[in-house]
C-alpha cells in the first residue's frame, strides 16, 4: 500500500473528492452486510434511544468488530458508510452502522434535539454496541463530526474493555471554525443547510408541541442557524460555549490511552488543516496529513479505490 495518497489529476480537486464522498451512485444494498442488517436500539444514559445497524460474518468466526459513525446530517446509510462497510465486512469483520440522534430514520427516538455535546448518551450506547461481542477485538471508525465523536469516545476508551483502535476521518477538532469554513463554501454549505433544515422540519412535525422551527427554517448559513437553536433549546448562551465543549485542539490528547490514527487531508475545504499540526500526543496518537482527499473522500480511479479502507484494515488486522 501506497503510504501517501496521490490520486490522478482528473481527481484531486477538494471539491470533487469531499462532493464524491456522499454521492449515492448506486445502489448497493443486495450486499450481504446489508442484506443480513439487523435492526438494533442501543440506549443512551438516560433513557435516550440510538437506532443502530448489526451485521455478522456468516461463518461465525469474525476477525473482530468494527463500529462505524457517520458525520454531521449522515446515517447509517450514507455512501461513505456503506462504503467501508461492504470493504470492512469482506475482510471478515461484524459491522454497526451507528445513528446518532435525529440522523437516519430516528427522530422519532427521542424528544430532545440533536447537539455535538451529546456524547454521554453516545458513549453509552457504544459501550452497549461493544459488549455485544465482548470477547471480539472492538474498533470505531468514525467521520468529519462523527470523527469528533470516535475521538472523544478514545480518551474515555479504558472504559471500554475489549476497544482496540479508533479511526478519525477527516474529523472536526475545532467546530467554531469548521463552522466558519463551510459557510464560506458556495455548494457544501447549501448541502449542509438543506439538510438540516429537513431534519428540522420532520422533528417539528413529529413534535409540533415542542418545536416550532419557523424562524431558523429561514436563516442562510449553518453559524445563524447554530446560534438560534443552540440558544433557544439548549442550556449554552453563544456558539463559542457550545463549541468549546467538544473542541479538541491543543493537549487535549495528552492522556489519550487508546491507540488512536487520524486521517486528514491538507485541502479539506471545511476542515482547517493547521490545528492538526498542533495537536500534542503522547505517543498513542498517529496523524497522517494527506496532500488530497479533500473532506471524507481519497478516492482514486483505475482501480477505483478509497485509500483510507486499506489502511483501517492494517491497522485492524494487527489485533
Amino acid at each position: 500500500m501506497n503510504e501517501k495518497f496521490i490520486p490522478k489529476f482528473f481527481a484531486r480537486s477538494p471539491l470533487f473528492q469531499t462532493v464524491y464522498g456522499s454521492l449515492k451512485l448506486k445502489k448497493n444494498d443486495s450486499h450481504p452486510v446489508f442484506k443480513t442488517a439487523e435492526k438494533i436500539i442501543v440506549n443512551g444514559c438516560n433513557g435516550e434511544k440510538l437506532l443502530c445497524y448489526y451485521s455478522g460474518q456468516p461463518d461465525g468466526n469474525p476477525a473482530g468488530t468494527v463500529l462505524l459513525i457517520h458525520g454531521w446530517e449522515g446515517s447509517s446509510d450514507s455512501s461513505y458508510i456503506k462504503s467501508a462497510a461492504k470493504y470492512l465486512f469482506n475482510k471478515g469483520y461484524n459491522i454497526f452502522r451507528l445513528n446518532l440522534r435525529d440522523h437516519g430514520d430516528s427522530h422519532h427516538l427521542n424528544e430532545g434535539i440533536f447537539k455535538s455535546t451529546l456524547i454521554d448518551e453516545t458513549f453509552t450506547a457504544v459501550c452497549e454496541v461493544a459488549s455485544f461481542k465482548k470477547n471480539l477485538p472492538f474498533f470505531i471508525a468514525g467521520y468529519s463530526l462523527g470523527g469528533n465523536f470516535a475521538l472523544r469516545i478514545a480518551l474515555r476508551g479504558t472504559k471500554i474493555k475489549n476497544l482496540k483502535h479508533v479511526v478519525a476521518v477527516s474529523p472536526v477538532i475545532d467546530p467554531a471554525a469548521s463552522t466558519k469554513a463551510t459557510d464560506k463554501t458556495g455548494i457544501i454549505r447549501y448541502y449542509f443547510l438543506k439538510k438540516w433544515k429537513r431534519s428540522m422540519e420532520k422533528k417539528q412535525n413529529l413534535f409540533p408541541d415542542l418545536y416550532d422551527f419557523t424562524a431558523v427554517l429561514d436563516l442562510k448559513s449553518i453559524w445563524e442557524m447554530t446560534e438560534k437553536v443552540i440558544t433557544e433549546h439548549s442550556e449554552f448562551s453563544s456558539n463559542e460555549e457550545y463549541f468549546s465543549k467538544y473542541t479538541l485542539t491543543g493537549n487535549t490528547f495528552k492522556n489519550l490511552k487508546t491507540p488512536t490514527t487520524i486521517i486528514t487531508s491538507i485541502d479539506d475545504p471545511i476542515i482547517p488543516v493547521d490545528d492538526f499540526y498542533e495537536l500534542k500526543s503522547n505517543g498513542k496518537l498517529e496523524i497522517i496529513i494527506q496532500p488530497y482527499g479533500g473532506h471524507n473522500g481519497f478516492f482514486d480511479f483505475f482501480p477505483s479505490i478509497v485509500w483510507y479502507h486499506e489502511k483501517m484494515a492494517r491497522i485492524f488486522n494487527q489485533y
